[in-house]
C-alpha cells in the first residue's frame, strides 16, 4: 500500500523561531500619521488611475502616500481638530 502524502497545513511554523519573533518588531512604513483607522474608496476611470500610478512611480512614492499628502494639503485641519 502506498504511503499518503504529507499535507501542509494552512499555516506552517517558521523554521527559525527567533527570526519569526523579531519580525513582528519591524516598524511600519513611513506614514504621515501612525494610526489610520478609516479607508476611503472612490470610483475613478482606469485612465486616471493609470496617470496617478505613473506620477507616484516617477516621484518614488506609493499611490497611498501621495494621495494622503494631497488630501492633507487640500483639507488642512481646522482649529482645535486633531490631524
Amino acid at each position: 500500500m502506498s504511503e499518503r502524502p504529507t499535507r501542509r497545513g494552512f499555516a506552517t511554523r517558521p523554521a527559525d523561531a527567533e527570526q519569526w519573533i523579531k519580525a513582528a518588531d519591524t516598524p511600519p512604513r513611513n506614514l504621515v500619521a501612525s494610526n489610520f483607522t478609516a479607508r476611503l474608496t472612490i470610483d475613478i476611470t482606469p485612465d486616471l488611475r493609470g496617470r496617478i500610478k505613473i506620477v507616484a512611480f516617477q516621484r518614488g512614492v506609493t499611490v497611498a502616500d501621495m494621495l494622503r499628502a494631497l488630501l492633507d494639503r487640500e483639507f488642512p485641519p481646522t482649529d482645535g481638530a486633531p490631524s
